[in-house]
This record gives structure tokens, C-alpha cells and sequence, in this order.
């Protein structure tokens, strides 16, 4: 009988220690489900946005953080339709320009919001060369090639894919060999990650079968005031580079490297848009404005602070980072009251701003600058963020 109590005793401290073990296995299990949800609370939903001239589904998918920003991506062209982040008293706002549909979107877009390639900017007379290899594109900009082209990757159908864990958006896209004159079968990758510091990252990734050219970028016109029917010329813009890049009649790059010291084009100390657009300067009649690239200062450190935007009214501020040498500053000089405001009305001249991180223009037929060929086994990458906060 005391063998017996023994054995019953010692099965109750075994089961007592397994149940122990048990609790506290669970209690960490939902520890770990909690320490999840505090390291990505980002919500994502996906709705249908319409049908494409062409009978394509176009889907869009909606990030949320817990601050109450929140970007809209949709699967044509990449575009970001909307990005509302807070004011300074905790409103929050669209504060890029876009459309409302599909069908405006396919109809007359100035590349709003749109992910941008092969080639962002403009290449001369449409035309390079590589290995002795001439190669001859769409001339979609007067006598020259913009943006990838008469159907770049603004204006495609990307596959999307939900990535929960880190609260991104992939998007994947093959541009086939000789698609709009480019050689090489290109796999491209763009990941749209929110963040909980209101942070958009933009990450770019291509591989080629075929030696071939990229420059990848991102086209979203910004107005911080959230008030689309109101110019940009309040916006204090701030760019960290010494010198620019000096353009001809046609907006193609002359090859030389010009400090912005004593110009117009002095961003280094932030000023307000309107200060010095209105100046009589040969550059700034070339764009109608300011449509020029800024040589990038600290160019081997990688993902560092380009430039930043502030509209003292809103008390936004948004702060752009990236690894790439070049950044293009345009100012809406092409928007006439012509585009349907997605607010009402329609955009007049300079309502939103672009900030396009990427190579120089016409890099392919600039020798003295960096290089923008991509070889097989080798990858693109590249990463541009945009931060957002208020003071």
C-alpha cells in the first residue's frame, strides 16, 4: 500500500510539472504572438479597382499603420493613389496627387504616382549603345525617350503578393527581351513596406539574361498642405547636394556637373519653392521651372538623408532617403488645369512636387557618368524611403 501512495504521489508531481511546463509554454507562445503584433502592426486589405481598356483586373491594396497613416497601391503601374498621413493637429490627409479610376488613369496621366522603367528620365534621341550594339527607342518626348516609354512599367499590370510578416506589398513584373527597344528579359521586384514611424521604403530589385540598362524610380507628386486646388511654392525643399546637372534646349544633360553655389539652384539651406522659380535663368526656362537632377553629396554611404520637404502650415515634414546618386526635383511646371483633381476641379500649375531618386538622365550616352548597364549574374538594387512627421 505505501509503494502504491508512493507511485500515485510521484505520477501526481509528474503531471503536476508537465501541466507547469505546458502553462508556461503557452503563456510564452502568446508572449511571442504579442511581441508579432507589436513589431508589425500594419494592417493590409486588398478590394477590386477596376478592369484595364484591355479586360485586366486591377486590384489595390490598402497599408495601414497604427498612427493612422495609410497608403493605397494599385497594381497598374504601381501606383500609389493615395498616401494620408497627420498634420501637425492629428488630421489626416491624401497628400499625393492622382486619380479617382482606371479609366483616368489610362486615359492622360503625368505619371502620377507610378512606378517608373526601364529607364527613368530621359535618354537622347532615343537611342544607346552597348558593346557596339546600337539600340533605338520609342522618341515619346519629342525627339527623345521618357520614363520607359510609350507602355513602361507605369502602365503595366504587376503581380501583387502580400508579404504579412514584414507589412509589404510585392510587386513582380517580367518586361520581356526587346520590350520598348530594351534587351534582355528583365525580373523586376518593387517592395512597398509601411512602417509604424511613417515611414514608406520603396526596394528595388532586377535581374537580365542579356547585358541591359536600368533605372528605376518612383513618380508621386506631393502636395503637403492636402489642399490639391493649392501650388507648392510654400514648400520649404531642402537637397544635399553641391552640384546639379545642367541640361540643353531639349532638357538632356550638357555632360557637365555645375555647382549650385550663387543659383537658383541652391537647395543646401531649405528655401521655399516659389524663392528663386520666377528667376531670370537660362536653366530654369529650359524646364519651365525646376525639372532638373541634383548630383547627390555623400554618394558611397549608402542610404543617407537626399533632401526634404516642409509646409509650415500643415507642420508636415517628409524626409527622403536613399542610396542612389541622383535625385530629380520637378515641380509640376507641366500641370495646366487640364487633369481632373481627384478632390474636385482640376490640378493647376505647380499643385505637386516630385522627388525621384535615381541615376542622371541620358546616363547611357554620358560616359563620365555612373553607369546604369546591368549584366547577367549581376542584380539591381536599390532603396528610397519616405518618412513623414510633423513640427
Amino acid at each position: 500500500m505505501n509503494v502504491l501512495k508512493r507511485s500515485l504521489a510521484v505520477l501526481s508531481l509528474i503531471s503536476f510539472a508537465y501541466i507547469s511546463v505546458q502553462c508556461k509554454e503557452n503563456k510564452k507562445d502568446k508572449s511571442n504572438e504579442m511581441v508579432s503584433e507589436i513589431k508589425n502592426p500594419i494592417t493590409i486589405a486588398k478590394e477590386a479597382y477596376g478592369v484595364t481598356s484591355d479586360s485586366i483586373n486591377v486590384e489595390s491594396y490598402t497599408l495601414k499603420n497604427e498612427k493612422g497613416m495609410e497608403v493605397t497601391i494599385i497594381t497598374y503601374g504601381g501606383i500609389i493613389t493615395t498616401l494620408k498621413v497627420p498634420n501637425k493637429d492629428n488630421k489626416i490627409e491624401d497628400v499625393v496627387l492622382g486619380y479617382n479610376s482606371i479609366e483616368e488613369y489610362q486615359k492622360s496621366t503625368p505619371y502620377f504616382g507610378a512606378l517608373i522603367g526601364r529607364y527613368g528620365n530621359r535618354i537622347a534621341k532615343g537611342k544607346f549603345s552597348l558593346d557596339g550594339i546600337e539600340y533605338t527607342l520609342a522618341a515619346n518626348d519629342g525627339s527623345n525617350h521618357l520614363h520607359g516609354g510609350v507602355k513602361g512599367f507605369d502602365k503595366v499590370v504587376w503581380t501583387a503578393e502580400v508579404l504579412e510578416d514584414t507589412g509589404s506589398l510585392k510587386l513582380s513584373y517580367l518586361s520581356k527581351d526587346m520590350e520598348e527597344g530594351y534587351p534582355g528579359n528583365l525580373e523586376t521586384v518593387v517592395i512597398y513596406k509601411l512602417t509604424n514611424d511613417n515611414e514608406l521604403e520603396v526596394s528595388y530589385e532586377a535581374t537580365t539574361d542579356k547585358k541591359t540598362i536600368v533605372n528605376l524610380t518612383q513618380h508621386s507628386y506631393f502636395n503637403l498642405s492636402g489642399d490639391f486646388s493649392k501650388p507648392i511654392l510654400d514648400h520649404e525643399i531642402t537637397i544635399n547636394a553641391d552640384k546639379f546637372v545642367p541640361v540643353d534646349a531639349i532638357l538632356i544633360p550638357t555632360g557637365e556637373l555645375k555647382d549650385v553655389a550663387n543659383t537658383p539652384f541652391d537647395f543646401r539651406v531649405a528655401k521655399s519653392v516659389g524663392q528663386d522659380i520666377e528667376v531670370e535663368n537660362e536653366q530654369l526656362k529650359r524646364g519651365l521651372g525646376y525639372d532638373h537632377c541634383w548630383v547627390l553629396n555623400n554618394q558611397n554611404e549608402g542610404i543617407r538623408l537626399t533632401s526634404s520637404a516642409y509646409h509650415k502650415e500643415s507642420g508636415r515634414l517628409l524626409e527622403v532617403f536613399s542610396d542612389e546618386p541622383g535625385i530629380q526635383l520637378y515641380t509640376g511646371n507641366f500641370l495646366d488645369g487640364t487633369l481632373p483633381n481627384k478632390q474636385g476641379g482640376t490640378y493647376g500649375h505647380r499643385t505637386g512636387f516630385c522627388l525621384e531618386t535615381q541615376h542622371y538622365p541620358d546616363s547611357p550616352n554620358q560616359k563620365d557618368f555612373p553607369s546604369v548597364v546591368l549584366n547577367p549574374g549581376e542584380k539591381y538594387k536599390t532603396t528610397t524611403s519616405f518618412k513623414f512627421s510633423v513640427k
